[in-house]
């Protein structure tokens, strides 16, 4: 396995929605000329962390996914700003902590790690596009998640929209880029998210 990872900031907004509730418009986001057909994809994710929470406490999360174009192990490192920075390798043979990945936790602990929460999601990708390409990725998503401690089970369904390439790299063009969806999610039904992440919500917080 290679040892350099992937590297993206990842810049998204989260959205909580019920079972039934219709797309977004998005004939209203500024940059935006069309938007891509569905794409469906199957994740499998497992997410590790020491005994005591040191990679959560960090503000880290560490997980093992399958499924779509960017399967396999990925560090999400603390919020610096408006993102965070997402390293990624690839699966690899077996489940076993590819030692590249052990070194890059190493920097927030080297204590035991184990599996801590399971999360299936039935996902479905749509490219929001613009005269420069790829604006952000908006993702429909029908989450089952296990919380491998205690063997609870919870179901919900969420949105993200991740900012893409061709993204408004200033501040303010990217506030006026989401103020727009916000306005397009409410008008869905949709609410900003209650849950920090899918993981904090698999977990119960």
């Amino acid at each position: 396995m290679t040892t350099e990872p992937s590297r993206t900031v990842e810049v998204e907004r989260k959205y909580d929605v019920d079972i039934e509730t219709p797309l977004p418009d998005w004939d209203a986001i500024p940059g935006v000329d069309d938007v891509t057909t569905g794409e469906a994809r199957a994740l499998d994710a497992r997410y590790f962390d020491t005994a005591d929470g040191a990679l959560s406490r960090a503000g880290v999360a560490l997980r093992r996914r399958t499924g779509g174009p960017d399967e396999g192990w990925h560090i999400k490192g603390p919020r610096q700003g408006d993102g965070r920075l997402e390293l990624g390798w690839p699966l690899g043979e077996g489940d076993a902590l590819p030692d590249a990945v052990v070194a890059t936790v190493s920097e927030w602990t080297t204590e035991g790690l184990s599996p801590l929460a399971r999360i299936e999601n039935d996902r479905t990708a749509y490219l929001l596009r613009g005269p420069g390409g790829v604006v952000a990725e908006f993702v429909d998503d029908r989450v089952r998640a296990t919380d491998l401690r205690s063997g609870t089970q919870r179901e919900w369904r969420e949105w993200e929209m991740e900012l893409g390439p061709a993204a408004p790299a200033d501040d303010d063009g990217r506030a006026v880029f989401f103020t727009a969806v916000e306005r397009a999610v409410q008008a869905a039904g949709g609410r900003a998210s209650a849950s920090g992440s899918k993981l904090a919500r698999a977990l119960g917080f």
